[in-house]
């Protein structure tokens, strides 16, 4: 029976990829794909078109969730949404473009945040685990 409980708690402790998180979790990995690429959108007002900054930070997100191929559809969706509106909104770099930058900038470290201690404490739990295992 312990073995049985054991199994259970590890397998709800490994690591979530996009398809096997909450609801909760995988709507603020959309929003945080949309803060991304508004990031993105804003940054290239201001450093060039050139400047890839924030769309290397999307493709590391999505190959680091290894979504199915809907979720990760819908993640490149919301980056791709994300970065019309901030194009839209500031099409040259002026102070208020800086200033939007800094307001998504905060929005998406806040979504990042959220999700890094999600996955904190499913390693926590998964070592105090492997800590308590029998050998």
């Amino acid at each position: 029976m312990r073995l049985a409980a054991l199994l259970i708690a590890v397998s709800a402790a490994a690591p979530a990829l996009a398809q096997e998180r909450t609801p909760t979790e995988r709507q603020s990995l959309l929003d945080l794909s949309y803060a991304l690429g508004e990031s993105h959108a804003l940054r290239q007002a201001c450093q060039g078109a050139d400047d890839q900054y924030w769309r290397q930070r999307m493709v590391r997100l999505t190959d680091t969730e290894a979504a199915d191929e809907a979720f990760d559809a819908q993640l490149r969706g919301r980056f791709n949404t994300g970065y019309a509106a901030g194009q839209a909104q500031h099409p040259s770099c002026d102070r208020e473009t800086r200033r939007a930058a800094a307001t998504v900038a905060a929005r998406g470290q806040a979504l990042a945040r959220r999700l890094a201690s999600v996955m904190r404490n499913s390693a926590q739990d998964r070592t105090m685990i492997t800590e308590f295992a029998p050998e």
